[in-house]
């Protein structure tokens, strides 16, 4: 299988989240990835895209979400860049998930539920980007 390159942009509101999905879905399956895994993908790329939303843009719809995946013999790669507010790592902490179930909080587990999902995700900043890269690698 070759190296294939695809390219979303979507405006940074959580009505084009279905459309993120179905990208998503489309391009894994062709890469031949197990529907299970293809679920955990799609609910990985929703979270950071939702994150994107709510904290980058702070719920301003009038930005957008660039959403490129590409697809390689042994791994998919998804990569999503945006021109907001910077996710600050070093303030981020895991959640207690036992907390929160006793205080019966929502929210919160985009990050966790990311990185439980994929087999990499990690943060970058550069040339006035941010980029959220997520790797799933086939078994």
């Amino acid at each position: 299988m070759a190296v294939n390159t695809h390219t979303l942009t979507i405006p940074s509101s959580t009505s084009f989240l279905e459309e993120v999905r179905e990208f998503v879905t489309s391009h894994a399956t062709q890469a031949k990835f197990a529907e299970g895994v293809v679920e955990q993908m799609k609910m990985a790329v929703d979270e950071a895209c939702t994150n994107v939303i709510e904290h980058s843009y702070e719920g301003n719809a009038d930005q957008v979400i660039d959403i490129t995946i590409t697809t390689m013999p042994d791994k998919l790669v998804v990569v999503i860049r945006d021109k907001g507010l910077k996710f600050d790592r070093a303030a981020y902490q895991e959640p207690d998930l036992l907390q929160y179930a006793k205080s019966k909080k929502t929210g919160g587990f985009g990050v966790h539920i990311m990185r439980k999902l994929m087999d990499s995700v990690e943060y970058r900043n550069t040339g006035g980007f941010n980029e959220c890269c997520m790797i799933k690698f086939k078994s």
